[in-house]
C-alpha cells in the first residue's frame, strides 16, 4: 500500500514539473497556481494576476464595466483591495481586484449567482484589452 502511495506521489511530481508554468495543484477544492497569465475557475469566479500596477488594473476594470454599458455600478476601493459590483446585459457582475505586488494584481470576476465562465472571461479579455492600451 505504500508502495502505490509512494508511485502516486512520484507521479504528480513528474506531472507537474513537465506541464510548464501554468501549473495548478488542487488543494480543499481551492485552486493554487503557478505563473501569471493561468486563468482559474473556481466557485464561479474566474481570476487571473495581470503585470500591472493596482490602479492600472482599477482603471482598466472600470472602463470595462463603462464599454459594457453596466449600470447600478458600485465601487469600493480600499488600500491594496477594492470591489467593483455592477448590472451588466441584465446579470449582477462582481470584481474583486487585489493587489499582490508592485507591478501584479489579481482580479476575479463572477457573473450571475452561480458564475458563468464565458461571460467572465470575456471582462477579462476586456480588461486586457485596456490595459494594452494604456
Amino acid at each position: 500500500m505504500k508502495y502505490h502511495k509512494y508511485r502516486l506521489i512520484v507521479c504528480l511530481f513528474v506531472l507537474v514539473l513537465f506541464s510548464g508554468c501554468a501549473t495548478a495543484v488542487l488543494i480543499g477544492g481551492a485552486a493554487i497556481g503557478a505563473g501569471t497569465g493561468t486563468y482559474f475557475y473556481v466557485n464561479g469566479e474566474l481570476k487571473t494576476d495581470y503585470i500591472a500596477s493596482f490602479d492600472q488594473v482599477w482603471n482598466a476594470c472600470e472602463k470595462t464595466v463603462a464599454d459594457m454599458h453596466g449600470t447600478e455600478v458600485q465601487p469600493a476601493k480600499e488600500i491594496a483591495q477594492g470591489k467593483i459590483t455592477a448590472i451588466i446585459n441584465d446579470e449582477k457582475v462582481k470584481f474583486d481586484i487585489t493587489y499582490r505586488s508592485k507591478n501584479q494584481t489579481s482580479v476575479g470576476i463572477r457573473v450571475g449567482l452561480v458564475g458563468n465562465k464565458m461571460s467572465s472571461q470575456l471582462l477579462h479579455d476586456k480588461i486586457a484589452e485596456n490595459l494594452s492600451k494604456g
